[in-house]
């Protein structure tokens, strides 16, 4: 013992810097060296993926070998030995004497083999800066040929940019997704992600449960793109599809090292497309798969079409009707439709069929593939065939090759929201062509009929606005203005002038961001306050009017009434009637806030901006209210000073949604969908309109129960306010002493 540490007290160059370089981050593992836990791992050159030992999250003696981000440990990219976790930390990670990369126990019994077919003399193991973990004979001149083994042909739950998913038609070889059995458990869950090559080949996410099941399906390859927008190309990554007689597969290709992105199958079978920016820890959900209810398969059952932007959302094809009315009606569509008359296979006379146009096409269940017919001799030979139910092209850009169907005709979705041309024609009956013809050709003489007619009249209703414009115009000093259709009067300068003693700071009695308010009285005696705009709001004529008018329609006898405006030279002025009681800065351009406050959303409120996205934020605050038996507006807490939706979110990042709950509405039996409406309420009122989810995806988080992809964001207006004097209030049966607050914020335009 002496003897060795006088040789290493001594030589400290001998052995110092091979272990210093390699625990120090090398990519590379030799013939004999290990990774041990806590001891060792592997770091790409580019320093973004580490491999080495890890225990998920809550997992007690449960111990893998796996890949992820080193500056995002907690998310794990791929699992060596998923299915048969070490019991204890004594394992390791090394090569056998012939050349297999193993992970030993700690008996040094083999857990995991990369299974090599023949011996390797001098193997090596190295982390690329792709992710991808490989394993070569060391004597190679090209390092990059002749993988011997690598981890993207084993894919766990995610894809990175490079992986294939597919298939080597040559070996057989599949490359799929599995999702993790939970979150602290990386074994193969109950979900896959795959491509299905039964025709054209086309993605799926399967159930493997105890009942299996399809979740998902995208529709066949077109010969250019599938037809879903997750798999399209963004500014950070480009899809590519290989599809030949070796291979078919789908991968991702990388466009910029700015972001970092993947995509994973949770363990809930959502698929997910993520990107974080590099250095970041967060990442963003780009899309997700089902991504609203129409994606679930076979939604609507067999011969229907799904249409997201509809109400129902269900529909039997043209010349189909439900097979169950009585379910149908209760928007149970599972049993599907039927033909409304049968196809008269002997005489064949007068059927045709009907163009669907943009819709993702019918699964391949009953089918054939015509790769070298045109789409006229696809119609004519499914014509002849009597069991043959529609036909369409097979490749999006047209040209040789279509598909015809047999049987029924399951999960097919409108695409009229995004771009694709893909078309499909559904046989019909002579019977029911006819009748779908006429009723085609009668729409059309109505569209016709009721455009000429609107035309008409809209010039008509133009001429005479313009004669009334002309009558009602009233000229000030060479500027001239309009007050519509509203009955409001234009007052003159010198009355109003005259009314407030020519604006002295006497009558003074209020001012704010858009100019002073002064009192005045009329030659009848009549009190009044005006409203001096200010020079610099920049309003012209027109857009003035257009406000005034606005407030006109907009009054009501809780508000302060408008009595008359004036235009003259730069002179922009609101006359209002005077309340004696209270600052008219209560009243005056408080229109907005009395109608919109607490359901207004903050790029409305600051920048004036509307957009569909504004009224998700309202519904947001209104299903936050119902939730909470509360009104956002004048909602008053003991320990904070946020209003209702602030509150919320509080709750939520503190894991304590149900606190926000009303009484009356609290059962058991239905706190997870209490918990889903206060999450889909606060990802409706994030402050950024992109965060915000569309409507119709907000109705399909309500309907159904899978997991919402996305956890909500900070909400907008998550500020404490000022507080100025108290009140009282009464919530929920609890009474809270709560003070008055003011806030003053830009009234959108």
């Amino acid at each position: 013992m002496g003897n060795l540490v006088f040789f290493i007290l001594c030589f400290p160059f001998v052995i110092i810097p091979s272990v210093v370089s390699f625990a120090a981050g090398a990519d590379t593992l030799s013939s004999g060296q290990s990774i041990r836990d806590g001891e060792t791992t592997l770091i790409s050159s580019d320093q973004r993926f580490e491999l080495g030992f890890f225990s998920p999250g809550n997992s007690k003696n449960r111990y893998y070998i796996g890949i992820w981000y080193k500056s995002i440990p907690d998310t794990v990219l791929w699992v060596a030995n998923r299915d048969d976790p070490l019991t204890s930390s004594d394992g390791a990670l090394t090569f056998a004497d012939e050349g297999n990369l193993v992970l030993l126990n700690q008996w040094n019994g083999i857990i995991w083999s990369s299974n090599l077919s023949r011996t390797v003399s001098n193997p090596i193991l190295k982390l690329l800066d792709s992710g991808n973990l490989v394993l070569r004979e060391n004597s190679s001149e090209n390092p990059s040929d002749g993988y011997l083994w690598q981890s993207f042909d084993y894919p766990s739950d995610t894809l990175l940019p490079g992986m294939k998913l597919g298939w080597n038609l040559l070996t057989g070889l599949e490359t799929h997704l599995t999702s993790w059995k939970s979150s602290d458990d990386p074994s193969s869950g109950d979900y896959v992600y795959r491509i299905d090559i039964q025709g054209l080949p086309q993605a799926e996410v399967i159930s493997t449960g105890s009942t299996p099941a399809v979740i998902y399906r995208s529709g066949p390859w077109n010969g250019a793109q599938f037809n879903i927008a997750s798999l399209w190309p963004t500014v950070v990554s480009r899809p590519m599809m290989v599809y030949n007689e070796a291979e078919v597969y789908f991968w991702y290709d990388s466009l910029t090292n700015d972001y970092i992105f993947r995509i994973t199958l949770e363990q809930s079978g959502l698929l997910q497309r993520l990107v974080a920016k590099s250095g970041s820890t967060t990442w963003d959900v780009m899309y997700s798969i089902p991504n609203d209810i129409c994606d679930n398969y076979g939604k609507c059952g067999p011969n229907s079409i799904c249409m997201i932007s509809e109400s129902p959302i269900c529909e039997c094809l043209k010349g189909f009707e439900p097979r169950s009315t009585d379910q149908w009606l209760v928007f149970n569509w599972s049993g599907g439709c039927k033909s409304k008359a049968e196809i008269n296979c002997s005489t064949r006379e007068g059927e045709g069929f009907l163009r669907v146009d943009k819709v993702k096409l019918p699964d391949l269940l009953e089918f054939s593939l015509h790769e070298n017919m045109t789409l006229e001799e696809c119609r004519v030979g499914c014509l002849k065939n009597c069991s043959c139910t529609a036909y369409a092209n097979s490749k999006i850009k047209g040209g040789i090759g279509c598909i015809t169907w047999f049987g029924d005709l399951v999960n097919i979705r409108d695409l009229q929201e995004i771009q694709y041309d893909l078309d499909i024609y559904i046989r019909v009956p002579a019977s029911e062509l006819g009748s779908i013809q006429d009723a085609a050709k009668k729409k059309r003489i109505i569209i016709i009929g009721t455009v000429s007619s609107v035309s008409l009249g809209l010039i008509v209703l133009a001429l005479i606005t313009w004669s009334l414009i002309r009558k009602r115009r009233i000229t000030r000093q060479g500027l001239r203005s309009r007050n519509g259709d509203i009955d409001l009067p234009l007052l003159d300068l010198a009355t109003i002038s005259f009314a407030t003693g020519n604006f002295s700071q006497i009558n003074l009695i209020g001012a704010g961001g858009f100019g002073p308010v002064y009192k005045g009285n009329l030659p009848d005696g009549k009190e009044i306050a005006v409203k001096r705009l200010l020079s610099s709001s920049g309003q012209g004529i027109e857009e003035f009017m257009a406000e005034v008018v606005l407030i006109k329609r907009l009054q009501h006898r809780n508000l302060v009434g408008l009595l008359g405006c004036c235009i003259e030279g730069e002179e922009r002025l609101l006359v209002y009637e005077y309340m004696p009681n209270k600052s008219l800065d209560h009243f005056i351009f408080g229109l907005s806030l009395f109608l919109l406050f607490g359901y207004m959303s903050p790029e409305y409120a600051f920048d004036g901006k509307f957009s569909v996205k504004s009224d998700v934020y309202s519904f947001g605050v209104l299903l936050l209210e119902i939730v909470s038996g509360r009104k956002n507006r004048g909602f008053c807490h003991p320990d904070h000073h946020h209003n209702l939706i602030g509150h919320a979110w509080l709750l939520w990042d503190e894991n304590r949604p149900l606190e926000l709950v009303d009484r009356s509405l609290f059962d058991s039996s239905i706190e997870y969908q209490i918990r889903r409406f206060i999450h889909v309420g606060l990802l409706c009122v994030q402050k950024f309109p992109e965060d915000r989810p569309t409507m119709s995806f907000v109705v399909s988080m309500l309907e159904t129960e899978g997991a919402i992809p996305s956890q909500p964001k900070q909400p907008g207006f998550f500020m404490e306010r000022s507080t100025l004097n108290s009140h009282s209030s009464t919530a929920g049966g609890e009474v809270y002493t709560c003070n008055a607050v003011t806030i003053t914020i830009p009234v959108g335009r």
